[in-house]
């Protein structure tokens, strides 16, 4: 949950806001903030992605170098994850090792692109044994207004779709894209007062009782979850919850996440 405190006046108008039915900003219950995607902002990165989700900014880039494989995966490549609140995106985001939260989103993220195999990690060997390709996905959080994960969820799969496997500069040929399998999404339900909210900002983050993040695959299955905060949602509200954020997933995939699968297969 969020550590920062929110007045009782801020809580009691999100309250009577909800029992009208509405939220702050004028969204619906299942509706998304804005979303902005661009690619290719990182010159020196194989992939590269800027998030914007509401006022939320993350930028997300995709660095590959060569490694030895894990002794119980000698022909697979390897995927490490990681997650940085710059000081710049909020008050209470402080220099130094990785915060507990800025880990377990990283995880988050790492989860929803391993369990959903994304990536085809076989075709990252490049010895079996002896060499592989070492795959680092690094997000870093610009402004946080809330729902980091789903904004680190999306840089991620889209920079990984514009990445590029750099064969040249190795003297393995040419350079070529990374190979995809699948395009995860990740969803955050936020439980308010026994409503269920896509996409809580900042505000909701810090008065929900908890929250219920989904990452589903272009089929609709459910590649991980991961719940915040120490309420238990009852089975109804579970299942709702999944089949919003799978719901949510597939408009998010069909409006950013097509056109660029699309680019690479005429590649």
């Amino acid at each position: 949950m969020s550590d920062e405190v929110i007045p009782t006046l801020k809580k009691d108008y999100i309250y009577n806001l909800m029992v009208k039915g509405k939220r702050m900003g004028g969204r619906k219950f299942d509706e998304l903030r804005e979303v902005k995607l661009e690619t290719n902002v990182i010159e020196k990165a194989e992939g590269s992605a800027k998030v914007t989700l509401g006022a939320t900014q993350v930028l997300v880039g995709v660095k590959l170098q060569t490694g030895t494989p894990f002794p119980d995966s000698k022909d697979e490549g390897v995927i490490i994850t990681n997650l940085e609140l710059n000081p710049i995106a909020a008050p209470n985001f402080e220099p130094g090792p990785p915060r507990e939260d800025a880990i377990e989103m990283a995880r988050i993220v790492d989860r929803g692109i391993r369990e959903s195999g994304a990536i085809d990690i076989k075709k990252l060997c490049i010895s079996e044994g002896e060499a592989v390709w070492i795959v680092f996905i690094d997000v870093h959080v610009l402004n946080d207004a809330g729902n980091l994960v789903d904004a680190a969820s999306l840089g991620a799969i889209s920079a990984l779709l514009t990445a590029r496997v750099p064969n040249e500069e190795q003297g393995f040929g040419a350079d070529a894209a990374l190979s995809m399998q699948e395009t995860p999404v990740g969803v955050t339900i936020a439980r308010i007062g026994g409503q269920l909210m896509v996409d809580p900002s900042k505000d909701e983050e810090a008065i929900c009782e908890a929250r219920l993040t989904v990452v589903s695959n272009s089929d609709g299955s459910v590649a991980g979850m991961q719940k915040m905060g120490s309420f238990a949602f009852t089975e109804a509200e579970l299942l709702e919850a999944i089949e919003l954020s799978c719901k949510k997933a597939g408009e998010i995939r069909k409006q950013f996440l097509a056109a660029l699968a699309t680019e690479r297969i005429a590649e």
